[in-house]
């Protein structure tokens, strides 16, 4: 899978991001905003080392359901997700080693072979 670098075109629904299977990162923020910019290459540096994880980047904003039902107040806001339930978050991360450790929470669990 690996990191997404544009923002979906279409919000998923939350009831699609919660039947998701899996490990998925769900990014909230915007392509202009300075924090979510200054974030993309700590991103990208967690992804090489989790690269199977599903990314799914989320153009957030005011009246947007999806960031509403996360609660998300500041951008970038990184939502870790275990099939579509959410076990870590991250608001406006500025460390590489705390997004790949995030990511190590719901690579790893609950893997069936």
């Amino acid at each position: 899978m690996s990191m997404t670098k544009a923002f979906a075109a279409t919000e998923p629904t939350r009831a699609e991001i919660d039947a998701l299977q899996g490990a998925t990162l769900l990014e909230f923020g915007a392509p202009w905003c300075g924090f979510c910019m200054r974030a993309q290459p700590l991103i990208e540096t967690a992804f090489g080392k989790h690269p199977a994880i599903r990314h799914i980047k989320v153009e957030d904003g005011s009246g947007r359901p999806l960031g509403r039902s996360f609660r998300v107040k500041l951008w970038p806001t990184l939502v870790f997700l275990r099939d579509g339930q959410e076990v870590a978050r991250l608001v406006r991360p500025d460390d590489a080693q705390a997004i790949a450790e995030a990511m190590a929470q719901i690579d790893g669990a609950s893997v069936t072979h």
